[in-house]
């Protein structure tokens, strides 16, 4: 075992190779008493801690309040996938947006990666970052859409080096024969999930945002100063954010009706040794796959694969994670079959009904803002979702931020107890699609 690599997990995470790997985490206290500040953050994630940084940033106080610990939910556990873009085929808002929005959300979606990188740069924060993705093609009309794909990214400047891998080199990349071609992008990469939100949670802290731990929302009280209740204590703010996606459970019921939460499970190996780790993946990229269901994986540093997907409406999770997934892993990796499997975890990601992440304000309450419903992209457009959220609390003119709360998003039909069993039976039929 890697000297690295914990087997405890007295730190309150979900047992996950990333809590298992993480570094120190300090103790942040729970809120008690009465605090006053300029803005109240509620979530301690990507999108919680990156509001309040940007907002610290901008001269404002804040207060961040988190149920758990910091990075607990989808920020700290998921498959650590570092890529381009926001959204999913951004060409359906055009009727809403036209077509300088449809390209400006390109473009943002090029700029929230860049977020990340600047992020890590300016404050050191050690994450295992590492840069090249790839995406891989299950059919060959995928693969003719990548030359499109690698066109529309030059023409929107993007500087990065973008190359298509026919299909029989696929094995530069990847030692599987299960591709037909694939699209290297190093712009893109991945890292540490964990690492980075305790390195952005200290950056928070450093800048002079209140962080609190194990402070679950209880109430809220809407209205020109906003007060946020917990089982001890009060924060009245000017501005509330609300950044807990798939958590926010009855918080708003406005707000969680417009969110699904769904399941996503990875498995990560032992430690593969060098040999095997540069056969199975050569450019220690990050793979990502084309289906409804998809199959995602990487190499940790300290080289076991990490490997994700299988993605659940259904809200019951697999009883034995690992047997659900090792089969998928060893459809591509067969040679796997003997390797032992050292953690297995899952947790909720948010998706909305047209799977654009929505960031926004509340009409009935215009000092209640919102970020949620990342689709399971929400590493990179948690980041821009807290520059644009700050850019707009703060009194300068955002046309990302005034761009994205343009788009209308549904209320899932049916309450809380109906709408999976809905989205299950809509992803199902594009499922079925795939087979045609």
């Amino acid at each position: 075992m890697d000297a690295r690599v914990r087997q405890t997990n007295a730190c309150g995470h979900a047992a996950s190779y990333y809590a298992a790997s993480s570094h120190p985490q300090p103790e942040y206290p729970a809120l008690t008493g009465d605090v006053k500040v300029d803005v109240c953050v509620v979530g301690g994630g990507f999108s919680g801690l990156n509001t309040a940084i940007e907002l610290a940033e901008r001269g404002l106080s804040v207060a961040l309040l988190e149920a758990r610990k910091i990075g607990w939910g989808a920020s700290g556990r998921n498959g650590g996938q570092l890529i381009r873009g926001v959204g999913h085929h951004v060409e359906r808002f055009r009727d809403v947006i036209g077509d300088e929005g449809v390209r400006q959300l390109k473009l943002m979606g090029l700029e929230a990666v860049e977020i990340v990188r600047q992020r890590v740069e300016k404050y050191q924060i050690d994450c295992d970052l590492t840069w090249g993705y790839c995406d891989l093609a299950n059919k060959p009309k995928e693969f003719a859409g990548f030359a499109e794909d690698a066109e529309e990214l030059r023409g929107l400047g993007y500087r990065h080096e973008v190359q298509l891998i026919q299909p029989e080199n696929i094995r530069s990349v990847i030692d599987s024969g299960n591709y037909a071609g694939g699209m290297l992008d190093m712009g893109s990469g991945h890292l540490h999930p964990l690492n980075l939100a305790l390195g952005e949670a200290a950056v928070a802290k450093s800048l002079g945002v209140q962080l609190f731990e194990h402070s679950a929302v209880t109430r809220l009280e809407y209205g020109a100063q906003v007060r946020v209740h917990t089982a001890q204590g009060v924060v009245r703010a000017d501005t509330l954010v609300l950044g807990c996606n798939a958590y926010l459970n009855d918080l708003d019921p406005n707000l969680s009706g417009k969110v699904l939460p769904a399941g996503s499970y990875i498995i990560a190996t032992e430690p593969l040794g060098d040999d095997l780790a540069r056969q199975l993946l050569p450019r220690n990229s990050a793979m990502c796959d084309q289906r409804v269901a998809v199959d995602y994986f990487r190499l940790t540093a300290d080289k076991r694969l990490l490997f994700g997907g299988a993605c659940h409406y259904s809200g019951r999770d697999p009883q034995d994670i690992g047997a659900y997934m090792q089969p998928k892993m060893l459809k591509v990796f067969p040679q796997l079959k003997d390797v032992k499997i050292d953690f297995q975890w899952g947790g909720m990601i948010g998706i909305g009904a047209n799977r654009l992440p929505q960031i926004g304000r509340l009409n009935e309450h215009p000092n209640v803002f919102y970020a949620q419903a990342y689709a399971g992209h929400g590493l990179n457009a948690t980041h821009l979702a807290g520059k644009l959220l700050a850019e707009a609390i703060s009194g300068q003119y955002s046309a990302g931020f005034e761009l994205f709360a343009k788009v209308p998003h549904m209320t899932f039909p049916g309450g809380k107890h109906l709408r999976s069993p809905l989205l299950a039976l809509g992803m199902l039929w594009h499922r079925l699609k795939e087979l045609v």
